[in-house]
This record gives structure tokens, sequence and C-alpha cells, in this order.
């Protein structure tokens, strides 16, 4: 797609030029005469890039108020000024004001052109890196203010200043690795490198080669320096340690004990200066019990053991959560962002979240997406999957034309009086405290109620 570039100078003569120059070039132009022209055409279409003249005649804004009022709208958009009465004063308040660079006229069509491709990519760096730091921040914190949360947190705060292995236990999914990014960058090795190996995918037979590396020297094979060597210095994850062949974990203690190794095809030890950290979701006594995993290494790597919750622990997480992988699928697709009913947040909440926040992030990009309608129409429970539909509270699926109509009111009362609590009390994972809260009633009224409606503790779970 052709980059579109306007033009806002008050000669004809020099529109007609620059529109020129920029066509043959294959971009792709509008023109605009005075102030209000131009802030018209800006936010009918954001243009790629703005030319701008520093004097329009017959305007009621200047070229630096212009600059001004775009980049208050849209900061990211590129703006050359071009003025044929340029002052030195006149070029540095426009580049104080956001201008990516100033043009005197005359000027040559090849300058024109440069700065036109160098604003442009700047533009696009700009906009990557920008996509970058959102996905880092996906990675490098834990979002959500739960008490279970807090508390890994508050675990996080403590060791990663000290050095100490730290093995990350949870579910597929609960945020294991961003536990463990955390950990890097709230040590004393932040400015070091942070290396994951994901044993879960790689080759049993290529795990020593990953991990020392390789001598070579022979046969026109060069050495290749392993995960180990490349984390000098700074991290080292093991993501998924149970899936690492008995025989490599066997060679792997000794590199812990004494933080030295030898590269395949080598004889000569190499020292390196790493800490380990490691993840898991299996049970690794149960691995250990049945030969899988060595005991040695376990306590070699668990000196700080660290559970993630999951997601279903902490459901008042879920709303938050949602929202906010919301915002960033938008910014991410260039889409507007959209809300979620009071229903569809219900349902999430009740739903179980077998691939913990990885899936109900992935499931929020789908929906933001795939479902039709305005973005002012707030995502329903109705729009989302049926495997959470299904798992909704019955409340959400009550068809009263069919159920209701048939009862009299007494029994239609405690039925909906049983499926809206039953409902709640799922939404807030069984806390008897913050469903009476929620609800408005005292915490032994609500208890009185659920024995009442013969609402059992064993349907409400653990509270």
């Amino acid at each position: 797609m052709a980059h579109e570039i306007l033009i806002v100078d008050d000669e004809p003569d020099i529109r007609m030029l620059i529109e020129g120059i920029l066509s043959d070039e294959g971009y792709e132009t509008r023109v605009a005469a005075s102030a209000d022209t131009a802030l018209a055409a800006f936010r009918a279409r954001r243009p790629s890039l703005v030319i701008l003249d520093v004097w329009l005649q017959g305007s009621d804004m200047d070229g630096l108020a212009i600059l001004q009022a775009m980049k208050a709208e849209e900061p990211s958009v590129p703006v050359v000024m071009i003025s044929g009465h340029g002052t030195i004063e006149t070029a540095v308040a426009a580049l104080q004001h956001g201008a990516y660079d100033f043009i005197e006229k005359p000027f040559q069509a090849d300058r024109l052109l440069v700065i036109v491709r160098r604003a442009l990519e700047a533009s696009r760096l700009a906009r990557e890196n920008e996509e970058l730091r959102i996905k880092a921040g996906q990675d490098t914190e834990l979002y959500g203010n739960s008490a279970q949360i807090a508390a890994v947190r508050n675990q996080i705060e403590k060791v990663a200043p000290t050095g100490s292995r730290v093995l990350i236990s949870g579910g597929p999914g609960s945020g294991k690795e961003v536990a463990a990014r955390m950990i890097h960058a709230r040590s004393k090795r932040e400015d070091g490198p942070f290396v994951a190996l994901n044993c879960a995918t790689l080759a049993p037979g290529r795990f020593e080669e990953e991990l020392f590396g390789l001598e070579g020297g022979t046969e026109g094979v060069g050495r290749r320096t392993g995960v180990l060597e490349r984390a000098h210095g700074g991290t080292l994850l093991l993501d998924e340690v149970a899936d690492m062949p008995l025989e490599t974990q066997g060679k792997i203690v000794r590199a812990l004990q004494d933080q030295t190794f030898e590269r395949l095809g080598g004889d000569a030890r190499v020292k390196v200066d790493v800490r380990v950290l490691a993840t898991t979701n299996r049970d690794l006594q149960v691995e250990i019990m049945a030969g899988r995993f060595r005991e040695d290494l376990y306590y070699r790597l668990a000196v700080v053991p660290l559970r993630m919750p999951a997601l279903r622990e902490r459901r008042d997480d879920i709303p938050g959560l949602a929202a906010m992988f919301l915002r960033r699928a938008a910014e991410m697709a260039g889409l507007p962002t959209r809300e979620l009913s009071p229903d569809a947040v219900a349902a999430l909440q009740a739903y179980d979240w077998p691939g913990n926040v990885r899936e109900l992030r992935n499931l929020m990009e789908r929906v933001l997406i795939m479902q039709p309608g305005s973005s002012q129409e707030p995502i329903r429970a109705d729009m989302l999957p049926s495997t959470v539909g299904e798992s909704a509270p019955a409340l959400l699926k009550f068809d009263a034309s069919t159920d209701v109509m048939t009862l009299p009111l007494r029994e239609a009362r405690d039925l909906f009086e049983t499926q809206y609590l039953q409902a709640q009390l799922l939404r807030f994972g069984g806390n008897i405290s913050r469903t009476a809260l929620f609800v408005g009633m005292e915490r032994s009224a609500l208890h009185r109620k659920l024995k009442q409606l013969g609402v059992t503790s064993e349907e409400r779970g653990a509270g």
C-alpha cells in the first residue's frame, strides 16, 4: 500500500510541483491550501506524512499553529515544514513543536525525497517500537489485584535481588515465563541477557548442543555457542524443564554446581556466570518417583519454589485482564476497542480457563476481530464462543418465556433467586463475603437464604 502524503501550501504552483515529485515516486497525495481544509483533510483520513508551509495567506492559523494542532491529535504522523522566508528561529520553533525536519524554498527534488523517505522510515520504526513495547508490557508484568497474584508479586520482589535459583510451577498459560522475566528485570542482572530454552519443543538429540554449544573446527563446522554461554552475565530460563532428557539432566547438574561446562567436541572448560530459572507445568515430585526427573537436579533448581495460580483461582482479576487484552488487541490491530457487557463478564468469570491467562488473551483478540457490530456496542455473553457460554451461570441462559411463566409466583421467585445466587457465587469463586457485599446482603442473611433455597456448600465451592 502506497504512503499517502498531505501537502499544505497556499501557492498552487508549489502544491503542483511537490505533488508531481511525490507522484513520480509512487506516493499518493492530497492537497490543501488553507488551515481549515488542511485540518479537515487530516481528520478525515490520517496521512502517512504531512508537508506543511509555515506561511499560509488568508488563513486563521499559520503553519506552526497547524503543526501543534496535528501533533495534539496524532503525534505519530511526521510533519515536514517548508518555507520561503525561513529563519533559524522559525526552524527551531518548528522542531520544538514536533516537526521532523525543516526545508527552505526553493528546494531540490532529491533533498525533498530523501527527507520524506527518512521521515516515513522513522515513523515506521517508532510504530514498531511501540508495538514491541506493548508486547513487552504483556511479558514483563503480572497484572491483577487479587490476593493470589499480589502474593506472587511480593515473592518475586523478595527473591529477584538475591540471585537464588527459582523453580516456577503452574499450568500452561498461567504466566510462568512472565514471572521469570519479572525476576530478571528486578535483579542485579537486569542489564544482562535473558535467554530462554523451551525444553518442550526441542528434539531430544538437540538438547546438549543447545545448552553447551559446539566446539567446531573440523570438517568446516564452526564454533556454535549454547544458551549457557549466551546467557553469561544474565539469566537462563529452562522453560518446561520436565521435558529435558535424563542424560542431559545429569550433565547440567554439574554445570549448575560449578558454573563450568565443555562444548560438544571440545575439552576445555568454559566458565560462565549465569542465574538459572526453571518452569514446569508438572508435579516434579511425581516425575522423580516415576524415574523421569533427577532428584539432585530438582533440589538445585528449586532453591526457591514459586507457584503461579491458575486463572480460575483468581476470578476477581478476569474483568480487568479481559478489558486490558481488548485494549491491547485493538491497538495492535488498529481497531476501535469495545467494552464487555456485565453478562459477558459474568460468563468469563464462570468459565474454568484450562489455558489460563493465555487463553483469555487469545479469546479477547479473536472476539474483537471476529464479532460483528458497532464499536459502540458492547460484547455480550451470546457473542462469546460456545465453550465459554456453556459454562456460564444458568441465570445467563434463563428463558423467561418457557420457565417462569409456567410457575406460580413463589416458585418462580425462588428459581430466580437460586440461579442468581449460584451465578454470583460462581462469579466470586465461592467467596461468601464478597458475594454478600456485591448482592447487598449481610453475610449471615446470605447464609440463611442459601440454606433456604437448598444451595449447599458443595454446590457453591470453597468459600
